[in-house]
């Protein structure tokens, strides 16, 4: 009987990892003090956890547990993991509502990066559920290592924000998110595939810097027309 081997990582061009491990680096320089001052003020505010480590998905059949600052009070179903509808909005915390706006709460996130659970850019990585329920989407979708940004996300997160705040319970908000989100971020990520460069990833890692940065004059106004 042949023994199964383990899914793989998706390939990783050299000068992209390269990339991704001088950037996280440089941006631990300011980064490390930023976390520890949010884990403080969280902790202060909030209280434990500080983190909220999630179960997400870099290849069919392989997963990694991402990092993120917890942005939602504690409630009996914690454990299960669903797209943030309207009916879950008022769980955000205060500070988890600056968080999320400025995407401070993805700072951990760098050390997924330097571990090479994902990159800069690319896909956002999935639930299993989806790549269990949907494996030849994502099965080209996670033929590219997942990321913190991506085309998806700079032009449909918006959008995606808008669909599922307008639902009111949970049972809705995972039905508008499948028949919605997946399939428009499946086809992004595919285009992301097909056109990717070095250029392209600083492109849409300005293109996000600028929607959380205060930029000046109307080269902000037009990066932020990126939606």
């Amino acid at each position: 009987m042949r023994a199964t081997r383990p899914p793989s990582k998706p390939p990783v061009r050299p000068g992209k990892r390269l990339f991704d491990i001088v950037l996280a680096l440089i941006l631990l320089v300011p980064g490390l003090p930023a976390m520890a001052i949010i884990a403080v003020i969280i902790l202060l505010r909030d209280g434990r956890p500080v983190l909220f480590v999630s179960e997400r998905m870099r290849a069919p059949g392989q997963a990694f547990r991402l990092y993120k600052f917890r942005t939602m009070s504690l409630s009996d179903d914690l454990s299960i993991i669903r797209p943030l509808g309207g009916d879950q909005v008022h769980r955000v915390t205060p500070i988890g509502r600056v968080l999320r706006r400025t995407r401070l709460d993805e700072l951990p996130q760098l050390f997924n990066v330097l571990k090479g659970d994902i990159s800069f850019v690319g896909p956002r990585p999935p639930l299993r559920k989806y790549v269990e329920a949907y494996p030849e989407i994502y099965a080209r979708v996670l033929a590219t290592p997942p990321g913190i940004t991506g085309l998806a996300t700079v032009l449909y997160h918006a959008h995606e924000e808008w669909i599922l705040g307008q639902e009111t319970s949970a049972e809705a908000t995972e039905a508008a998110y499948r028949r919605r989100c997946v399939p428009w971020k499946a086809h992004l990520d595919i285009l992301y595939q097909q056109k990717q460069s070095l250029g392209l990833d600083l492109y849409l890692i300005v293109l996000t810097s600028a929607k959380i940065l205060p930029l000046p004059g109307k080269r902000a106004a037009r990066l932020r027309g990126h939606k």
